[in-house]
């Protein structure tokens, strides 16, 4: 690919994660110099450490995602990014009853459309690969951000050059060095270094949550018969339970990558007790896992060998300061894993912070460094206005959805107004009707936008249950009233009640 005209910007990333990866190749498109700084090392060496400490390689992408990695117009990203990817096009609950194991498949929309299990190493691979082929970006691995001034827009970062001797990392040599930019993006994640020194400069609202929640991964092998799927790949498998859950998501090799996320006093309980009790618990709470799908010795071994992390959210308002500073991604905004959208909400939030970019002038061709300056200070500005409502839109509704993951997917009430939307949706599109999940995940609507068309749904849904209700008690009564020897209380409340079991049967 031909170098872009440089804009005669600089401007740093720093995390070289999907996120920071993504808003390299779009300030890489409009011609500027790009440097990315990240605080592992090459995240395609298979050596390298997550900074949680987990092998997870799923991630769930859909709509929001795709459509930020297609607007960098290279088709051979996407291709790459998707070939692998296992479509889910619903969820598939299990459960015990009388003694059977049964399963319950629920799509997630009427038309069809389907989220993405993608593999965490392709999808960063496929990104860092693209950024080493383009001539304005430059990549630094074992760098570490130790200072920040955004009113002269310099940066300081520990440089830290690997031990050659993989046995005695302490001997590594460190050295600090100063970097300046026009612009630093921060994408570092939750624990962001970037937002800790933006918040010496600006005024930031922050809140962080910890929910009362542990998760810890465990692994459903292939079949040792087949070399194949155990469970169907095409949906994401929850085992419910009122205080905790289960989850399952495919891999490309033919596995499933595992969650178990339970308060952490069951998480004590079960640390403390015997091998035998974690057994018990998994077959009273997750019918059909162990033995079924995980040896009871790989089940022991993976809850004793792989930590058990805690779930994190955040909030913070502004998301820049001046024209110097942006954060992005879970830096903003760390959202709870239970509607899948961490990773589409941050390459969201790139394809966002560069419309507004070039909407306010900050791209526009022969406009000096003061100019792109000002108009940068004015974009910033209209991105936290716009994205910081979202963000929190989507934060609350990743908590809610949890407690629907868990406990509501087996609701009957859950279960009616599914399939009242659905069908809305279906038959009678002119009305625009969508359920929550599919606005959030086959959409780009703005996930307040979102919250607003949901509740206001839900308002319509209540007005139109209770314009039943009324209008059948007000037809019985006056049966009642016209014809009382054939239609006394109680034979019309036994008639009612055998219709309503009818339905409800029928229905669920």
């Amino acid at each position: 690919m031909a170098p872009p005209s440089a804009t005669g910007q600089k401007v740093v990333i720093v995390g070289a994660g999907p996120v920071g990866s993504l808003a390299a190749l779009y300030a890489a498109a409009r011609g500027d110099d790009v440097e990315v700084y990240e605080l592992r090392g090459d995240l395609r060496d298979p050596n390298t450490i997550p900074l949680n400490f987990t092998k997870s390689i799923n991630l769930a992408l859909s709509e929001r995602g795709i459509t930020a990695m297609k607007q960098t117009n290279r088709e051979d990203l996407i291709n790459r990014v998707l070939a692998d990817a296992i479509p889910m096009h619903g969820r598939m609950i299990h459960g015990r009853d009388n003694g059977k194991l049964w399963e319950a498949a629920q799509v997630y929309d009427t038309h069809g459309r389907a989220i993405n299990a993608v593999d965490r190493g392709t999808l960063n691979n496929a990104l860092l690969d693209e950024l080493e082929r383009t001539p304005n970006v430059k990549l630094f691995f074992n760098h570490k951000l130790t200072g920040a001034d955004f009113r002269t827009n310099h940066a300081w970062l520990e440089r830290r050059t690997p031990s050659p001797n993989p046995s005695s990392p302490s001997s590594s040599e460190t050295t600090e060095i100063e970097i300046s930019f026009d612009l630093l993006i921060g994408a570092d994640g939750a624990h962001s270094a970037s937002r800790y020194h933006m918040m010496k400069f600006a005024r930031v609202d922050y809140t962080q949550e910890y929910i009362d929640a542990l998760w810890c991964e465990f692994r459903i092998p292939p079949s040792s018969v087949t070399n194949d799927f155990l469970i169907s790949p095409n949906h994401l498998h929850i085992w419910p339970g009122k205080e905790f859950m289960f989850i399952a998501l495919p891999s490309a090799d033919k596995s499933f990558t595992c969650t178990l996320f339970a308060p952490a006093a069951h998480y004590d309980q079960l640390a403390t007790s015997s091998p035998q009790k974690l057994i018990e618990s998994f077959d009273q709470n997750f019918p059909g896992v162990c033995p079924d799908l995980i040896a009871p010795e790989a089940l022991l071994d993976q809850f004793a060998s792989n930590p058990h992390l805690p779930l994190i959210s955040l909030k913070c308002n502004p998301h820049h300061f001046g024209s110097s500073v942006v954060v992005v991604g879970d830096a903003a905004h760390a959202v709870l894993p239970f509607y899948g959208q961490g990773l589409n909400a941050g390459l969201e939030d790139i394809r966002i912070l560069f419309e507004v970019l070039d909407r306010q002038g900050v791209y526009d061709e022969g406009a000096s460094l003061e100019t792109r300056t000002a108009c940068r200070r004015a974009a910033l500005q209209a991105y936290t206005e716009q994205r910081s409502a979202d963000t929190h839109a989507i934060n609350d509704l990743s908590k809610q959805n949890y407690l629907e993951m868990r406990w509501g997917v087996k609701s009957p009430l859950y279960k009616l107004r599914k399939s009242v939307e659905e069908s809305l949706d279906r038959y009678v599109p002119s009305l625009g009707w969508q359920t929550q999940y599919a606005r959030v995940s086959f959409s780009n609507q703005r996930y307040s936008e979102v919250v607003k068309a949901v509740r206001r749904q839900g308002e319509l849904l209540g007005l139109g249950f209770g314009s039943a209700l009324v209008s059948g008690v007000a037809a019985v009564g006056i049966l009642m009233w016209k014809c009382p020897d054939q239609f006394s209380p109680s034979s019309v409340l036994r008639s009612s009640w055998q219709g309503v079991k009818g339905l409800w049967l029928k229905a669920f």
